[in-house]
């Protein structure tokens, strides 16, 4: 029976896809999230490209009039608690340019992280669009070693492939990726990837499944 590792504690429902397919299965968190202290009463155009940051908001009541957002789930959790989605699309690069097509005479508010990706702001700041960030949590590496070795490690951000690999090599383990941005991570230290045909936690969890029913 495969043994796979996840490096982000799974919800009930994304465990049983796994444990129901005859796959062995452990789990923990490769990254901690701190929510820092802001103050921002209302925006009228947010950039929020994860579910950590969406959370940030939420936590503080703010009042936004349109979100632009990464990922389904982020955008979902958004909408779920009542704020207008302008846009949402798999990749920052990908809302960048959106952004720069549809809304170049806009202001915006970016809420990260203190590890988030230069994509969408040096895309922006190329093409003039007026912006200003604002850090609303911050992501720390939770390094962890194991003893056994696993078939395969689901990993859903750089920064969970850099804590893994800190204390581990993934040796002839198959890396499980989120997203191309992941991947791309990961490649600096394996060539055994296999990437969700669209970024989302199930999406990995359907590319684990198909991958060991194959073998």
């Amino acid at each position: 029976m495969p043994t796979i590792l996840s490096t982000k504690v799974l919800s009930p429902s994304q465990k049983q896809l796994i444990l129901n397919s005859g796959i062995g299965f452990v789990e923990y968190d490769a990254i901690k999230i701190d929510f820092t202290d802001f103050e921002v009463p209302s925006v009228v155009n947010a950039i929020i490209t994860s579910k950590n940051a969406a959370n940030a908001i939420l936590k503080k009541n703010i009042s936004v009039q349109n979100c632009f957002c990464v990922g389904e789930k982020t955008s979902g959790l958004l909408k779920s608690s009542g704020f207008d989605i302008a846009e949402t699309s798999d990749y920052g690069r990908d809302l960048a340019n959106i952004i720069i097509e549809k809304y170049s005479d806009e202001n915006f508010t970016f809420f990260c992280g203190n590890k988030r990706r230069d994509e969408i702001p040096s895309v922006l700041k190329e093409h003039n669009i007026a912006f200003k960030e604002i850090e609303v949590y911050k992501t720390s590496l939770n390094f962890q070693q194991f003893q056994q070795e696993f078939d395969g490690v689901l990993f859903f951000s750089p920064s969970g492939v850099k804590s893994f690999i800190k204390e581990i090599k993934l040796k002839d383990s198959v890396a499980f990726c989120i997203g191309e941005t992941t991947a791309s991570e990961a490649k600096k230290h394996t060539e055994n990837i296999v990437i969700a045909t669209t970024p989302g936690i199930e999406n990995v969890i359907v590319q684990v499944v198909k991958y060991f029913k194959s073998r």
